[in-house]
């Protein structure tokens, strides 16, 4: 008999938040892989839960060494919990690699679910829900980053992505200069926690917002690309587009945001223009 990997996520700001489950399968794993054993300490005492199992790190620096030890407890029929700081496992976090070799040793691989900042993030960004994904982090370097970037220009799909605070301002500003600075996006910082904020804007006025630094964790929502060519700014063409997305039933406030979004210009400009 082989033994159970289990995924649990854990808070990404108040203890509160945890699920249920999670206390009950941290007390009675056979071993628990934290990715910070310290807050994996707090987070007990917060649950008020005492461990009953080993604890082992289970971080970026030893994933690749202690992938084996743990597959091997696995093999023999324990129960291994795998916790991380914030979240769910293997989600921009230590865990693939465990998950990918479990599956290919035919471990069971379940999961507690628990609170996460990407969903958290694009719920709260005012942004389109209805199709997204999820990017992670940015490369660190300004070359790779742009390509990166530029690859994405015409994702129609709203955009979440994890960046550390210390490179929030340059991330936006190649966000800003690969999408177009009117792109509407929201920063999320310090979700669920005390300090909690979301700035929401264009990209080019939450680059000057990120300026004066940013502390925390961050997760930043792009709105994805309209799909639609880019229109002239003749009167005749943006008037006819207005009377276009009219006719096909959007509200004549709809169409004007949308015709000024395609034309990069001003929502009063285009209203000024259709009712000249």
């Amino acid at each position: 008999m082989t033994g159970v990997l289990v995924l649990a996520g854990t808070p990404i700001g108040q203890a509160g938040d945890a699920p249920p489950r999670l206390a009950a399968e941290l007390s009675g794993a056979d071993v628990v892989a934290a990715e910070d054993t310290r807050r994996l300490k707090r987070l007990c005492a917060d649950l008020g839960i005492t461990l009953s199992g080993r604890v082992v790190s289970y971080f970026e620096g030893n994933e690749q060494a202690r992938t084996p030890v743990l597959l091997e407890a696995l093999l023999a029929g324990e129960r291994v919990v795998l916790v991380t700081d914030a979240g769910m496992p293997s989600v921009s976090d230590p865990g693939y690699r465990l998950v990918v070799a479990a599956v290919e040793h035919d471990v069971r691989v379940t999961a507690v679910p628990g609170p996460s900042a990407v969903l958290t993030a694009l719920a709260v960004s005012g942004l389109p829900v209805d199709r997204f994904c999820f990017e992670g982090f940015l490369p660190r370097k300004a070359g790779e980053r742009g390509r990166r970037l530029a690859a994405l220009g015409a994702e129609e799909r709203t955009m979440v992505f994890f960046e550390a605070p210390h490179r929030t301002e340059a991330a936006l500003a190649a966000m800003a200069e690969a999408l177009g600075e009117d792109r509407p996006a929201a920063v999320c910082r310090e979700l669920t926690k005390t300090h909690e904020e979301v700035r929401r804007g264009p990209l080019g006025e939450l680059v000057a917002w990120a300026a004066d630094g940013v502390r925390g964790e961050v997760t930043i929502v792009v709105e994805g690309s309209s799909g639609a060519p880019a229109l002239d700014t003749d009167p005749g063409t943006l008037r006819a587009a207005v009377a276009d997305l009219e006719a096909s039933g959007s509200t004549r406030k709809e169409a004007i945001a949308e015709v000024a979004k395609r034309a990069g210009l001003p929502k009063r400009e285009v209203y000024d223009v259709v009712h000249r």
